[in-house]
């Protein structure tokens, strides 16, 4: 799964970035690292750009970014 199909109030672990991604080291230092919990706080109307929880900041993607962070499903006992 994306982190762009991910609907507000909706949680994921992130697995990778893809190497491909000009922006992957920036994404990085924003805390967009495996393991790292991140949770889709809400879209816009047009839905580009989306606000994410990364650990306790919030920012704001864009789509073409999010397309290529692949998210996996939360354990119960992380929430």
């Amino acid at each position: 799964m994306r982190l762009s199909e991910l609907k507000p109030n909706q949680s994921a672990i992130v697995h990778y970035i893809d190497n491909n991604l000009n922006i992957k080291r920036r994404l990085e230092d924003l805390g967009i690292i495996s393991g790292t919990l991140i949770t889709c706080t809400a879209k816009s109307p047009l839905g580009d750009p989306s606000a994410y929880r990364i650990r306790q900041t919030i920012i704001a993607l864009r789509k073409q970014d999010t397309k290529h962070i692949i998210i996996g499903e939360v354990s119960p006992w992380i929430k």
